[in-house]
C-alpha cells in the first residue's frame, strides 16, 4: 500500500539494526520519509541506511543505546544536526526475557526494565519539544510505542515482560492526555507473535521450545505487517489519532 502523505517527513526509529525497527524504516524510506536509525549494532545500521539509500530513500545511522542516557544524548544532537526538527518517533526498541519469577533473574528484570520502558521515556525526553513544535507549525507529527499482547494478557514464565509493556501501554494513554490537546498524535501497537529476533535472545530453553511450538501452531506475524500499521496509522489525516492497535494473528486467541 502506498502512503504518499508521509512524503517529506522526518522520523528516529530505535531498534532499527532488525525486526519492527528495521522493517519500519525501510517501509517509511520508501514513502520519501527521512529516516534516523537508532539502534546499538552499528554494521547492521550501515547496511540497512546502505540499502535504504540503494533504494532511493535517505536514512542516518545512529549508533546508539537507549539504556545509556548520554549515548541517547549525543544521538540526538547527532540528527538534529543532520536532519533538524523531528515530527516521527517510533519506539521500537525491546528486550524480552522470559523466566519465572522466583529464579530472582534480577539482571534480566533491570535489562528489560531499562530498555522497554527507561529507553523509550529518554526517546520521548529527546525529541518531545521537537513534537510539539512541529505541531504548533501545523505539521502532522507522531510518537509510536511498539508495546505487545503482553501488556494485558498475562503468559506464565512472561511476568516482568508483561509488566515492562503493561507500563509502556499505560504511558501511551497518559501521554494523549498531555500531547493531544497540542495536536501531537500518541499511537500504541499491540502485537502478538511475531517474528523478530526476540525469541533469541531467550536462555531458558524449554521456554524457547514453547515459543517454538507457538509458532508451529499459530503461525506468526511479519515484522513488515506491523512495520505497515506504524505506515497506515502515521499517514492518517492530521487530526486523527489511531489511538490503540491490537494485531494478533488470526489463530492467536
Amino acid at each position: 500500500m502506498s502512503y504518499e502523505t508521509l512524503a517529506g517527513r522526518t522520523a528516529v526509529i530505535t531498534g532499527a539494526a532488525s525486526g519492527m525497527g528495521a522493517a519500519t524504516a525501510r517501509l517509511l524510506a520508501a514513502q520519501g520519509v527521512r529516516v534516523a536509525l537508532l539502534a546499538r549494532r552499528a554494521e547492521r545500521l550501515e547496511e540497512l541506511a546502505v540499502t535504504i539509500e540503494a533504494e532511493g530513500g535517505e536514512a542516518l545511522a545512529v549508533t546508539a543505546d537507549v539504556t545509556d542516557q548520554a549515548s541517547v544524548d549525543a544521538a540526538a544532537e547527532r540528527v538534529h544536526s543532520t536532519f533538524g526538527q523531528v515530527d516521527l518517533v517510533v519506539n521500537a526498541a525491546g528486550v524480552m526475557l522470559p523466566n519465572p519469577v522466583d529464579e530472582g533473574r534480577t539482571d534480566e528484570w533491570q535489562r528489560m526494565i531499562d530498555t522497554n520502558v527507561t529507553g523509550a521515556l529518554r526517546i520521548i525526553r529527546a525529541f518531545t519539544s521537537d513534537l510539539v513544535a512541529a505541531a504548533a507549525d501545523g505539521r502532522t507529527t507522531d510518537l509510536v510505542n511498539i508495546s505487545s499482547i503482553g501488556a494485558h494478557v498475562t503468559f506464565p514464565n512472561y511476568a516482568v515482560y508483561g509488566a515492562t509493556k503493561a507500563a509502556l501501554t499505560h504511558l501511551s494513554s497518559s501521554l494523549r492526555t498531555e500531547f493531544g490537546p497540542r495536536d501531537v498524535r500518541v499511537t500504541n501497537i499491540e502485537p502478538g507473535l511475531t517474528d523478530t529476533e526476540l525469541g533469541g535472545h531467550i536462555d531458558n530453553a524449554e521456554l524457547s521450545g514453547q515459543l517454538d511450538g507457538m509458532f508451529d501452531a499459530l503461525g506468526a506475524l511479519s515484522s513488515e505487517e506491523i512495520a505497515d500499521l506504524v505506515a497506515y496509522a502515521t499517514s492518517r489525516a492530521r487530526h486523527i489519532n489511531l489511538r490503540q492497535l491490537v494485531v494478533l494473528p488470526t489463530r492467536q486467541a
